[in-house]
């Protein structure tokens, strides 16, 4: 039987109620500079939740205090995060979706102001050492920021980081982890060689470079429980044409080779490693094409979320009901409106469905 977008997805362990997942998006609304959530992030989050999405995922939260893209990032570096994390999954919990956290690490993206503030590098005692593969900068549009190659030693430190992060995401109540290896930022940068320049281990050729991330997710799947899914978010496409660079071909190798590492999802996104970019359109469902092919072509039984220019009901419903796809992985329709998966059931005549819970904020607001 075809699945549609209200259909429970089945995970190791974990059943997600419907397709719809709350994509990372990154809130920069830390107070100070401890990487702790606040009023904010529970209400952002809670409140997508109590909107009918079946899965909601933080934001990129940082596995130790240099990997923040911001001082104002989300992180779990500490016990403390964890305790603090812990209200906000139960919450989400208490309204009848699954948990979800995404790992990450910015690498040389590092140390920069929010967006609204001009996303400016941090100066001073201001900001902190920004690290990558190789000591290849992001590029400014005011000059470049000294970026500092990491050692064996190093990754070995950025390895067990991430492990560390994942067990207290365990013991903070997520149901879900994901790894974020997209958009530019350290695992992709080690991913693509147009930032990976390495001539060691963890460089070179295509098992060079994926073999951090194969690593962290290998040791993360180890800590993480067998009945809760492992994600990684990808960028299937660094969009540079003209050079050598990370392609969807190599996307679709990827799935094959973390799906026996125990990696139960592949998030797929797209782009962000290099200013120069080419984005072929950003229309409706802009990016479903790459997660397409990579549910289509990998060789391996693994699940796949489609991401970008995911606005309405029917097109996330038909997502799923041809195939493309197994989440709708929707973002700025959230922030849009909170209520996106109970609209989309409206809009879809399931509320009266079998299987599908009705929240009583619903009746309330209609």
């Amino acid at each position: 039987m075809t699945a549609d977008l209200f259909a429970p997805l089945e995970l190791r362990g974990i059943e997600i109620p419907n397709r719809v997942m709350v994509s990372p998006m990154c809130q920069y609304s830390c107070e100070g500079r401890d990487g702790l959530p606040t009023d904010w992030h529970h209400t952002h989050l809670v409140s997508r939740a109590v909107g009918g999405a079946g899965l909601v995922m933080t934001e990129a939260t940082a596995v130790e205090a240099r990997g923040r893209i911001t001082p104002h990032d989300l992180g779990i570096w500490s016990d403390t995060h964890a305790d603090a994390l812990a209200e906000i999954t139960a919450s989400i919990r208490e309204n009848g979706s699954v948990p979800g956290i995404q790992l990450a690490h910015a690498g040389r993206k590092a140390s920069k102001t929010r967006p609204w503030e001009g996303s400016d590098p941090l100066t001073g005692d201001e900001g902190w050492e920004t690290v990558a593969p190789s000591a290849v900068p992001w590029p400014y549009e005011d000059g470049e920021t000294a970026v500092r190659e990491l050692s064996i030693e190093d990754i070995d430190g950025v390895i067990q980081s991430f492990v560390a992060a994942a067990e207290r995401a365990r013991e903070a109540g997520f149901g879900v982890a994901e790894i974020h290896a997209a958009h530019g930022y350290l695992l992709h940068e080690f991913l693509s060689p147009v930032t990976n320049h390495r001539e060691d281990d963890y460089g070179g050729d295509f098992e060079g470079r994926t073999r951090l991330l194969r690593e962290i997710a290998r040791e993360i799947r180890a800590v993480w429980p067998d009945e809760n899914p492992l994600f990684v978010r990808i960028s299937a496409t660094d969009w540079l044409d003209d050079r050598e660079s990370w392609t969807v071909e190599d996307s679709i190798r990827l799935a094959d080779d973390l799906a026996p590492l125990g990696v139960d999802l592949i998030d797929v996104s797209a782009g962000g490693v290099h200013p120069d970019q080419h984005i072929p359109s950003t229309g409706p469902g802009y990016q479903e094409r790459y997660a397409r092919r990579i549910k289509q072509e990998s060789s391996e039984d693994v699940a796949v979320g489609a991401v970008g220019g995911i606005t309405t009901a029917d097109q996330a419903d038909a997502l799923i009901r041809n195939g493309r796809g197994d989440l709708a992985i929707v973002g700025r329709e959230h922030l849009r409106d909170p209520y996106f998966a109970l609209h989309a059931a409206r809009e879809l005549d399931r509320l009266d469905a079998d299987g599908i819970e009705i929240p009583i904020q619903y009746d309330r607001a209609f």
